[in-house]
């Protein structure tokens, strides 16, 4: 009796896909505290638009603007025609994603870990979870209950991936409204063949050649993709891969996504983690308005500061302080330091210079410290470090003051990189960022002290043949050569650039007057990559 090889079957994943189908109108809706029939609320035409190039967008519409015609991706303009009447209100994607952000956190309750799926859905991982629901059922309508009750509209539906849950949540309508989990032993290709091809979660330009080509329906990519039986099947198959060959994202090739959502190859999923900024505050009895008492409250917020970074082990690289006025205006102050830190002599000292000009008005009655960016920081010697501090040695102290005063930007150091050509050998960093160790391979050759961020052209009046220019023009003085040394050839870096790029044969020239030049002359004569060379000045000896 011959034994029957197994099926394969998805593994007993389950993913609850969550997708806020109005989540910008919704969210807008709310920030308003509009009721229907109110101005703005759902019974007034109103879109949500954008600014671009071109003019204002529509990014999303209220239910009554979808009926008036409005369209994601119309110009306003052209929905004035349709809709004279219509309003509007300005998008905030950012503020969308923030939010959808604290949606994927609050999701959490249904499973132990979620994730993003922008612009407008989470997933949540409910393997052996739903049970404490009462099933997987019962857990779908805990999930559209809480929604509803955050006055959020969404769609969910549950399958052993991603990219299944996914499409049952957004066209999962179409087979019924029952239709909202796929077992993990059910044929998945037999439940969703009828799906559109949308339902893949590709780009809209993938869609497009989709379509063109007869391909509507995920059956009708799945039978291309997996049916080799025949001849004429297979060279479908492969046309199909030359076709997307190069596209590597997911989202540009058919062919992954639908291995994705059978389960035929993994699909990396970053789970949101909630990080809690350490933050401390002062709600004041009286408002202040005089800068010695506003040194005293932020001297105390530092050094509470300090103890919470201190019982989470972590140090602070990145400070905010947020003062409340009395007549609401909010002022912000930022610290970026070096390295991580929980000294509150040293953050109340770096802070006391960006609080020379803050307008208090008629006071100030919140002072708010918040740390929006931490290391983790083991315990030190914490009498050795303030002893380098008070003799003037402590190098990250240094540079935060250096950084106050001239600005983040103004305080880098510069780090080697193995390349041979002069412009691409080194790079500058922050000061204390770690930078691995990289052989240079021009350290043991004499460079110019200074070389100019860009190679400037120079006129060669008169050059010897395959020579060095006897005479030049840069920046309209004329130089005549005295000594030179060279050439020094260097080639191209072929593996970045193509290879058409000339050479460069580098001279070191002093004029008559003993100033001395780095020059070197773009390709040579013949060479067959170009005209004549060009003469370029890159570097200044002393």
């Amino acid at each position: 009796m011959q034994a029957q090889t197994p099926t394969p079957k998805l593994q007993d994943r389950r993913i609850l896909a969550i997708w806020c189908a109005r989540l910008s109108v919704d969210r807008w809706q709310q920030s308003l505290g509009s009721e229907t029939g109110e101005i703005g609320g759902e019974g007034a035409p109103t879109v949500l638009i954008s600014e671009t190039a071109h003019g204002p967008r529509v990014e999303a519409a209220n239910d009554a603007g979808i009926e008036a015609g409005a369209r994601v991706g119309m110009m306003l303009a052209d929905m004035r025609t349709l809709c004279p009447h219509i309003q509007t209100a300005p998008a905030d994607p950012a503020g969308d994603l923030a939010f959808l952000e604290e949606l994927a956190l609050w999701a959490q309750r249904w499973g132990p870990w979620s994730a993003l799926d922008p612009p407008d859905g989470v997933l949540v991982d409910i393997t052996a979870a739903a049970h404490l629901f009462g099933g997987e059922r019962r857990l779908l309508g805990d999930v559209e209950a809480a929604f509803a009750q955050r006055k959020l509209r969404v769609r969910s539906a549950i399958a052993p991936t991603a990219g299944a849950a996914w499409a049952l949540a957004h066209f999962g309508t179409h087979l019924g409204p029952q239709r909202a989990m796929l077992g993990p032993r059910d044929d998945a290709i037999r439940v969703l063949g009828d799906l559109p091809v949308a339902a893949l979660r590709l780009d809209a330009d993938v869609l497009t050649v989709l379509r063109r080509l007869g391909l509507k329906r995920l059956s009708d990519v799945a039978d291309i993709a997996g049916n080799i039986s025949g001849p004429t099947e297979a060279a479908a198959r492969d046309a199909l891969q030359r076709r997307f060959r190069n596209r590597r994202s997911p989202s540009a090739n058919p062919l992954i996504r639908l291995d994705q959502l059978l389960g035929r190859v993994p699909e990396p999923l970053l789970p949101v983690i909630a990080r809690h900024a350490p933050m401390v505050q002062r709600r004041l009895m009286e408002p202040i308005r005089h800068r010695s008492l506003l040194d005293q409250v932020l001297a105390d917020l530092t050094v509470d500061m300090a103890r919470e970074l201190e019982g989470k082990g972590d140090g602070a690289r990145r400070l905010e302080l947020g003062m409340w006025r009395v007549d609401g205006q909010v002022i912000v102050r930022r610290l970026e330091l070096a390295a991580a830190t929980r000294d509150p002599q040293h953050m109340t000292r770096l802070f006391t210079e960006k609080l020379d000009h803050i307008e208090a008005g008629f006071g100030i009655e919140i002072i708010r410290l918040r740390a929006s960016w931490t290391e983790p920081l083991g315990m030190g010697q914490r009498d050795v470090e303030q002893a380098a501090e008070r003799h003037g040695t402590s190098l990250a102290a240094c540079i935060d003051r250096l950084s106050v005063r001239l600005g983040s930007q103004a305080v880098r150091r510069p780090v080697s990189r193995a390349s041979h050509l002069p412009e691409r050998a080194q790079d500058w960093r922050p000061p204390l960022e770690p930078h691995p160790v990289s052989q240079n391979i021009l350290e043991m050759r004499e460079r110019p002290l200074k070389l100019l961020d860009k190679p400037e052209r120079i006129a060669v009046l008169y050059a010897s043949p395959d020579g060095y220019p006897q005479r030049f023009r840069w920046r309209g003085n004329v130089h005549e050569v005295a000594r030179v040394e060279g050439p020094e050839r260097i080639a191209p870096e072929w593996w970045r650039v193509r290879s058409t790029v000339r050479l460069r044969d580098y001279y070191r020239i002093e004029d008559a007057e003993g100033r001395r030049y780095w020059i070197y002359r773009h390709g040579l004569s013949g060479d067959g990559r170009g005209g004549l060379p060009d003469w370029f000045l890159q570097g200044l000896s002393a």
